[in-house]
């Protein structure tokens, strides 16, 4: 969304979603104790992880004019509808009572957002914060821009909203101002932007200015690829706070960044994707019939598109990298399999650094050992190649094996049709 924002552009949903490395985010409970730990001023906000504990911390807040929050790691919460039933992951309330109520209708519920899909995703957690009166709302994001190959801030005026939406009905609604990496963004660039802005005194524009600086420092120091405070709030008694905010953080940067990785919530991802991470598999489930396993994410890519030519849906994005063994080859058949939907596999593999009689030998383990029920098209070209296809010719399994791409897709499709 932040970089459609900054750059003006959106790659298709398959494309993006497999060629993307996968970053971690952080619940919006997180996200409120980070921004406070750098002096960022935010509502009041306190976890809550049971209906008696949501009691508790509403009786003890010190106000009763409190907003209850489902923590999933989703965008449109508010309209939301919870499996049970129960409709709006956000909620106005006003005693430790109706606290208790509602955490009661979220926790351990599921979620269902236009983000997270039919599936939904499980609620662990509601956030309590003080209800602050804004007088007018703002956005900002700190992100990496690929095309100025530098930081920026995106900001507009029109904040509480759908930002791309913003951007598409009035472009100049958003800035963009470029930081430098390692000087920071400049006093007199911060007050130039609260400025342009347009908050309302000169108070409210020196802590609007504070607060970008210090969103640029958590960005650099916390090895972050996106902040968004959407809103940023001028509230009626002059402060200025951030009401909202969404992190994502560099996955290349774990090893140094303990105190973060350590946020993590696995129960909001999808736990062959977990599972996958375990093995250095890069898997990404899909929604289609015709289970994927590649090496090579150029290759992998260009293995979905040509199963898309011949009327054909990839289950998922699975590349097994150039270092795979039997053992995690047949680690792979286990995800593909654990897929229902999954009705046709298309192994399609090169060797170079990979050797294709490893990867024909995890196929054989897998197929034996797992009672493969769907048919299994290989396609193995390169490295070892001769003595992949010999094992595979001498295992006596039914495993359909091609040299040609376009061969191979094309029966892959075929065969996933008969078997659904």
């Amino acid at each position: 969304m932040l970089k459609a924002a900054a750059r003006g552009t959106k790659a298709s949903s398959i494309r993006a979603s497999a060629s993307q490395k996968r970053f971690l985010s952080i619940h919006e409970y997180q996200s409120m104790k980070l921004l406070n730990s750098y002096g960022i001023p935010t509502p009041k906000s306190i976890p809550a992880f049971s209906t008696q504990e949501a009691y508790d911390v509403a009786k003890n807040f010190g106000t009763e004019k409190l907003v209850i929050k489902a923590q999933v790691l989703a965008g449109g919460r508010g309209k939301g509808k919870f499996d049970n039933g129960f409709q709006g992951g956000v909620h106005v309330v006003n005693s430790p009572d109706e606290a208790k109520d509602i955490a009661g209708k979220m926790l351990n519920a599921k979620l269902i957002t236009k983000q997270t899909g039919a599936a939904g995703r499980i609620c662990n957690a509601v956030m309590l914060a003080e209800r602050r009166d804004p007088s007018h709302e703002y956005y900002v994001a700190v992100l990496n821009d690929r095309n100025r190959q530098t930081p920026v801030i995106v900001a507009s005026n029109q904040g509480g909203m759908n930002i791309e939406e913003v951007a598409a009905k009035d472009p100049d609604a958003i800035i963009t101002i470029p930081v430098d990496l390692e000087k920071g963004l400049p006093d007199a660039e911060a007050a130039d932007l609260a400025a342009k802005l347009g908050f309302g005194s000169e108070d409210a524009k020196k802590q609007a200015a504070d607060i970008f600086q210090r969103l640029y420092r958590i960005f650099k120091d916390k090895d972050a690829t996106q902040i968004e405070i959407n809103p940023m709030a001028e509230t009626k008694d002059g402060a200025v706070l951030c009401m909202d905010a969404k992190f994502g953080f560099d996955d290349n940067a774990e090893f140094r960044q303990a105190d973060v990785y350590g946020l993590r919530d696995v129960s909001q991802e999808d736990a062959a994707e977990v599972e996958a991470q375990k093995y250095n598999l890069n898997f990404i489930k899909l929604d289609g019939n015709i289970g994927c396993l590649v090496n090579g994410a150029g290759l992998a890519m260009a293995t979905m598109d040509v199963l898309k030519l011949h009327g054909g849906d990839p289950a998922n994005f699975l590349d097994v990298g150039g270092g795979a063994t039997p053992e995690t080859v047949k680690k792979a058949f286990e995800l593909l399999l654990s897929d229902q939907g999954v009705t046709a596999i298309f192994l399609n593999i090169f060797g170079g650094i990979m050797r294709c009689d490893y990867i024909a030998e995890g196929v054989i383990k897998a197929t034996k050992e797992l009672q493969l029920r769907v048919p299994l098209v290989v396609r193995l070209k390169g490295n070892k190649e001769i003595e992949a296809k010999e094992l595979i010719r001498e295992s006596g399994l039914k495993i359909y094996a091609f040299d040609e791409l376009d061969e191979a897709a094309a029966k892959a499709v075929e065969l996933g049709r008969k078997s659904a």
